[in-house]
């Protein structure tokens, strides 16, 4: 009979039992869905992470000095190694230098031209022949191919042959060379210490042409005589799982001990892979426990609303329970019958819940960010998530028992005494809401410490920390808490506002809610906790996608920034800048110098920029210094040194000089542009001395001179003995140019201006904080600092809480470019390389797929945009995102589903109350006014107390858990952004629901008083 009874017992309550339902169900599903895409997002996120990681960032090498006796051995050991450290065998190249060889011809010089030999395994996949073919191994001679680079430098050809010596190996080599060829991508990172190789000549004190690259066998027969030799393992890591994450940086490791150990005890193993999966285990532990975030907070929701649900039921059941008891049914039958009849209702949502989970992420893979990120959700069931659909039921099911057991174990009269009785909750009445406070002021303040809720367990590892993670949750089930208490003192003060007034609906409506404000608290904080989930989810989101822009464009400085080195043979550093400026839709540029420097013993980046540009080009968000970007720009300009413009576009310059003894001497010119360089003159000697300065030389091979061009002036080094210089000519192609006099006795290195040039005051410096501390300056404050070890007067016009470009905590200097290079030659030092171009542009595309097309300029671009849009589509960073929307949705379902249960609960009730009002003369209307009114209170309070405890909670915890894909902290700091036109869109949209389910019941029970009527 227990069976039937249960049913039946079941069927006697439909809709609260409906609604228990529904609550289980939503709460099951929701949870599920959240749990697979936690787990989604973390291997999304590791695999997307793996799949972009550049070749440096993946490669492993190890380098050994071998001979053709140690080769094999080493080889057989290293590539065991590799395939025992990788869960997958990785591709292995091995590569090879050799000692100097001399170039054909200069056996006799004291300082001949030099060659080298080398091999790289597979390299015909990674380059194309231009002529003749690939060197084979075998024969008398040794077969070579050479790159186009080197080719183009030495002059040999496809076919040529020639002998050459090594300098410590004195045996002739009879060289062929039999193909020529160029890289697919010479200054792609794959040949970053390949700089011989990709450039084909290396200057030094000696000039070295090569590499020949000949046959692995030919080298170790005939080359490897003890030179250096690596092996590279590139593994494929695109199916690498997060539980995989820290073993295989383990295992990486340990990579050199175990070669070591196995006989190589001169291998040397490098990798950058361990820390980047160190990092990322740490990263993808902090996305899933961010997650957790909204799922303990749709935890409380559902909780509570399954409670108020068991609540009404348990009031309902009353009379049945006191019947039951009356006839002998103890608690533990009437215990058994509530588990039951919970078991009836939550068995069948953990068996569905598990199904219902992936066709619900797949609403979440329409989300902007997870169909930009590339990400597709298709998870299924598995016993995972039937564990946690079964675990969330179950739950539930102990919650809608709790409130029968509570009413089973009173009688009768003690049930009716409990439900009339009124004043304050038990939870008021015992503090449990202060206490919760200090809980959630803890796990709060813990979170704002730690910045993540990741942190440090007893074993040593990373583990998640519960109270961290709770907070949140805990904040708003506190906060709403709070908010029960202002539930009677608010209805009490309506009632005393609404009595003086001749409106009937109000007073009563107000009067009723007084009376009894225990009955609307329960539905008024679950409203409240809803609205403030959702507003803590749009806010969280807001923040998160202004976050990734602030991250963009202050990690890129400007909107497009290209940095390189200052001088190359396609283009030098005359050369660069034309080129660069007139790329497509460049509006603004400046020549920047960016560096380590030591600032008063301490390390600091220098940055010089063109101050006047800063206002187009500079990305400093407003709230990181006191002073807007254009006061800065006016404030840095100082002094600045003048020129002597060359007429026309000269291509050679001519000077002539007498000097009384030897002295070494460099010129300093400019373009048009504000490129500073300096140009070596020789070492003057005793007498009148004539030097000419090919021009076009510092445009590179294929770049122009944007002029007119200037002369700055004169740097002269440290001679032997004093010395004296007298400039007595400077022509420009043939033609003369009038100069103004200049001479200088020299000591020591000094400088002398070929226009006026100033001495310079204070140099005006843009600070970061912690360096205007450390130097104890403050804005408009002068005094001396030590810049790369010489002493100088600054003075500080503004002070910035971070520098674009810089991490966190890096210290930094900005100056104006002109006045910086005015103060390094004032004091004879050369001026500094333009090491960066910044650059503005509306669209940076064009100028980025201009750049694509010339790799030989060697130049490496930062687009603001597309950083911000990698950023942007990182799953482990904008994962939080989905579970966030996911959470806020099911928030509302379960306020409106709660709201809606309640209120009709509440009006049915009334049924004998509304009864009586209508016998004496209340209308159709007035019956409705008091239904509104009473509905609009616990509406009207839970959407101004929700939002109200969204703002103190978003300002407590947003900023701290939007953190960046490797889950460091934010830089720039986060600010948080709440989007008050959307949050206004949504609290009107939920509150014109909740009216309508009010004007629903309002028109149900009007009908329901007909019919009673009718059938009176």
């Amino acid at each position: 009979m227990r069976g039937p009874l249960v049913v039946k017992r079941a069927l006697s309550e439909p809709l609260l039992l409906l609604a228990a339902f529904g609550s289980i169900l939503l709460a099951t599903t929701t949870l599920v869905a959240l749990t697979m895409y936690a787990s989604s997002i973390a291997d999304a996120g590791v695999r997307r992470t793996m799949e972009t990681a550049s070749y440096r960032q993946t490669a492993a090498t190890v380098s050994a000095p071998v001979t053709a006796e140690t080769f094999p051995k080493f080889d057989r050991s290293v590539r065991a190694e590799f395939a025992r450290a990788y869960t997958r065998p990785p591709a292995v190249t091995t590569s090879f230098r050799s000692d100097s060889y001399v170039m054909p011809g200069q056996d006799a010089h004291e300082r001949p031209e030099l060659l080298r030999f080398g091999s790289y395994d597979g390299l015909d996949r990674h380059a194309r022949l231009v002529s003749g073919s690939w060197p084979h191994a075998g024969g008398d001679r040794v077969e070579a191919a050479i790159s186009l680079s080197a080719a183009s430098a030495t002059g040999f050809k496809a076919g040529q042959e020639f002998t050459t010596k090594g300098r410590l190996d004195p045996r002739p080599v009879t060289v062929r060379i039999v193909g020529v060829f160029q890289l697919n991508d010479p200054f792609g990172e794959r040949w970053a210490g390949e700089q011989l190789l990709s450039r084909g000549v290396e200057r030094g004190e000696f000039t070295t042409y090569g590499p020949l690259m000949v046959a692995r066998e030919t080298f170790v027969a005939r080359f490897a005589t003890s030179v250096n030799a690596t092996w590279t393992a590139v593994p494929d890591l695109r199916t690498l799982t997060p539980a995989q994450l820290r073993p295989l940086a383990g295992a990486i490791d340990q990579l050199g001990a175990r070669l070591k150990a196995d006989g190589c005890g001169s291998c040397v193993a490098a990798s950058r892979l361990p820390e980047i999966l160190t990092q990322l285990d740490t990263a993808s532990l902090v996305a899933r426990s961010t997650m957790l975030i909204p799922v303990l907070q749709l935890l409380l929701l559902a909780a509570y609303a399954l409670m108020l649900t068991a609540r009404l039921l348990a009031d309902h059941r009353r009379m049945e329970v006191a019947l039951l008891r009356s006839r002998g049914a103890g608690t533990v039958r009437l215990a058994a019958l509530a588990g039951g009849e919970a078991l009836l209702v939550a068995v069948p949502c953990a068996v569905v819940a598990p199904f219902l989970g992936p066709p619900l992420l797949a609403l979440v893979n329409l989300l902007p960010w997870i169909r930009a990120s590339g990400v597709r959700l298709a998870p299924s069931a598995d016993l995972g998530t039937f564990l946690v659909s079964f675990g969330v039921a179950l739950a539930a099911a102990v919650l809608l028992v709790l409130p029968a057991l509570a009413g089973a174990r009173r009688t009768y009269v003690e049930e009716q005494a409990a439900r009339g009785r009124g004043g304050r909750g038990l939870i008021e009445r015992a503090g449990a809401d202060l206490a919760l406070l200090v809980v959630a002021g803890l796990a709060i303040w813990q979170l704002q410490r730690y910045g993540a809720p990741v942190t440090a367990t007893t074993a040593g590892g990373l583990g998640i920390d519960p109270l961290i993670i709770s907070g949140p949750a805990l904040a708003l089930l506190t906060g709403g808490m709070l908010g029960l208490r202002l539930v009677p003192r608010v209805s009490k003060l309506a009632e005393r506002v609404t009595s003086r007034r001749p409106a009937l609906a109000p007073a009563l409506g107000a009067w009723q809610v007084s009376r009894r404000p225990l009955k609307y608290a329960g539905p008024a904080l679950l409203l409240t906790m809803a609205i403030a989930i959702g507003v803590v989810s749009m806010a969280t989101a807001s923040t998160w996608r202004a976050s990734q822009a602030d991250q963009a464009r202050h990690q890129a400085g400007a909107d497009l920034r290209l940095s390189g080195p200052p001088d190359g043979p396609e283009l030098g550093a005359l050369g660069r800048g034309t080129a660069f400026t007139a790329l497509p839709g460049v509006t603004a540029y400046s020549p920047g110098f960016r560096g380590q420097s030591e600032v008063s013993g301490e390390s600091a980046l220098l940055l010089g920029l063109d101050a006047g540009k800063l206002g187009e080009l500079f990305h400093l968000r407003a709230d990181l210094s006191a002073q807007p970007v254009g006061e800065l720009s006016r404030a840095l300009v100082g002094d600045r040194a003048g020129k002597l413009d060359l007429p026309g576009q000269p291509s050679a310059l001519t000077l002539r000089a007498e000097a009384d003894g030897d002295l070494p001497l460099r010129l300093v010119l400019s373009d048009a542009l504000g490129v500073w360089r300096d140009v070596s003159l020789g070492v003057l000697r005793k007498g009148e001395n004539r030097i000419d300065v090919d021009l076009r030389a510092l445009a590179g091979r294929t770049g122009k001179i944007t002029y007119p061009l200037s002369l700055r002036g004169l740097v002269a080094g440290a001679p032997q003995s004093p010395a004296s210089l007298t400039l007595t000519g400077l022509s420009a192609d043939g033609r003369e140019v009038a100069t103004p006099p200049v001479s200088m006795k020299v000591t020591r290195p000094a400088a002398a201006g070929l226009a006026p040039l100033p001495k310079p005051g204070p140099l005006p410096v843009v600070l970061t904080a912690d360096l205007a501390a450390s130097l104890k300056l403050a804005v408009g404050q002068v005094g001396a600092a030590s810049i790369d070890r010489r002493v100088l007067q600054v003075k500080v016009v503004g002070v910035v809480d971070s520098m674009p470009t810089t991490p966190a905590g890096q210290k930094a200097v900005l100056a104006d470019w002109a006045t910086l290079q005015t103060y390094e030659l004032a004091a004879g030092q050369l001026p500094r390389p333009a090491t960066e171009w910044w650059l503005a542009a509306g669209d940076t595309a064009p100028a980025v797929k201009a750049l694509q097309t010339r790799p030989e300029w060697d130049v490496t671009a930062l687009d603001q945009r597309r950083l911000a849009a990698e950023l942007r589509d990182d799953p482990l960073a904008s994962g939080l995102q989905g579970a966030l929307m996911l959470g806020f949705a099911a928030a509302l379902v379960f306020a409106t589903l709660g709201f809606l249960v309640n209120a009709t609960v509440a009006a049915r009730e009334r049924m004998g109350e509304f009864a009586i009002l209508r016998a004496l003369g209340v209308s159709s209307r007035q019956m409705f006014g008091v239904l509104a009114v009473e509905q609009a209170f616990v509406i009207g309070l839970s959407l101004v107390a929700g939002t109200g405890l969204a703002v103190v909670v978003g300002v407590l915890v947003v900023p701290h858990i939007v953190l960046t894909g490797q889950a460091s902290a934010v830089t720039p700091g986060v600010v948080l952004d709440i989007p008050w036109a959307a949050t206004a869109a949504m609290l009107a949209l939920v509150a014109a629901v909740l009216l309508a389910i009010v004007a629903g019941l309002a028109r149900r029970l009007r009908g329901q008083h007909g019919q009673l009527v009718e059938e009176r």
